[in-house]
């Protein structure tokens, strides 16, 4: 009878197990994949804040200037500048900032992009003056606004366009990297995009999707340099 009883204790046990150690794997993977996902979040939105940190401070006036697809009118430009940081060229100083603070994953996986919001005139002109009748308007990336909208965003992201003719905002920069000049300032932004296509692991296993992709943004008012 004893034996009987024991086999039916460990037989119940072994169902116990076999039901319950599978909800297990699921949640504890569940929860490590979760917490990748969010750690992945915090490194993109630092390359993100930090590419928005260095184009902010690497104004038109800068030695280096991070410039958008739009130059500064003859008349507001500082008689050193010069297209150093390009977008033609993927903005390599830019990308290399924002790349650097990415911790424990390849930092080359991480796309970045960025433009440049300004006021703009009536006609359609860039680096606009900052009154009335002037209007401040959002840039875009590949006809997308950044701000408003992350989740169109493709990874990697469109290049940006330029306008039709120079100082043209009918592109997707709205203003150049000016941030002073002829005693005014100017309100300009740069907005930086950064993107990361994440392969969780499991994939597949719990309903989780084969590929995520990450996307943060951040933006910056551009400073004077002196």
């Amino acid at each position: 009878m004893r034996l009987k009883e024991g086999r039916r204790t460990a037989g119940q046990s072994l169902v116990e197990f076999t039901l319950v150690f599978p909800l297990f794997l699921m949640v504890l993977f569940g929860i490590i994949v979760l917490g990748l996902w969010v750690f992945y979040n915090q490194q993109t939105a630092n390359a993100a804040q930090e590419g928005a940190r260095y184009a902010a401070v690497h104004s038109s006036s800068a030695q280096c200037p991070t410039v958008s697809r739009l130059d500064p009118i003859a008349s507001n430009q500082q008689t050193s500048y010069f297209r150093c940081d390009p977008p033609a060229s993927g903005w390599p100083r830019l990308t290399a900032r924002a790349r650097s603070f990415v911790w424990a994953m390849n930092p080359t996986s991480v796309s970045i992009s960025a433009c440049w919001s300004g006021f703009v005139t009536p006609a359609g002109q860039a680096d606009a003056l900052p009154t009335s009748p002037n209007v401040f308007t959002d840039c875009t990336i590949g006809g997308v606004n950044p701000q408003k909208n992350p989740s169109a965003l493709a990874c990697p992201p469109a290049a940006t366009t330029s306008g039709t003719t120079p100082q043209s905002a009918n592109g997707d920069d709205k203003a150049s990297a000016l941030a002073y000049a002829n005693s005014t300032h100017y309100p300009t932004t740069v907005s930086v995009y950064a993107c990361f296509n994440w392969t969780p692991p499991l994939a597949g296993f719990l309903l989780i999707p084969s590929s995520i992709t990450i996307r943060q943004v951040a933006t910056e008012a551009l400073q004077r340099q002196q």
